[in-house]
């Protein structure tokens, strides 16, 4: 059983920065893609971005290209989402989550097994 433990959220003016990190742990990390989702208040769960195991390529949704980056650092079974340029439609709470080995479905929820319990972001305008 992966347990997967957010943290970095907080309150942000617009065109800041945050970083948020998730810590993973009870599995092979390495053999994890790892994904970042948000969902704000009244809405779907929506996925941000995602990186393979171990060779790390990530592709991200449109709507955050330029502005999130997502990265992972094996040794310390973590992974990233650097937040800039921040906007007040990107207040939400963010997840990240975990599938072992490849997922086909990387954008959708269904495409991991393994779930953080979120932290709040809220940009202000």
């Amino acid at each position: 059983q992966v347990q997967l433990v957010e943290a970095g959220g907080g309150l942000v003016q617009a065109g800041g920065s945050l970083r948020l990190s998730c810590a993973a742990s009870g599995g092979t990390f390495i053999s994890y893609t790892m994904g970042w989702f948000r969902q704000a208040p009244g809405k779907e769960r929506e996925f941000d971005g995602t990186i393979r195991s171990a060779i790390g390529v990530t592709f991200d949704a449109d709507s955050v290209k330029g502005r999130f980056a997502i990265s992972r650092e094996n040794a310390k079974n973590t992974v990233y989402l650097q937040m800039n340029s921040l906007k007040p439609e990107d207040t939400a709470v963010y997840y990240c989550a975990a599938k072992k080995g490849y997922s086909a479905s990387y954008n959708r929820r269904d495409g991991y097994d393994y779930w953080g319990q979120g932290t709040q972001v809220t940009v202000s305008s």
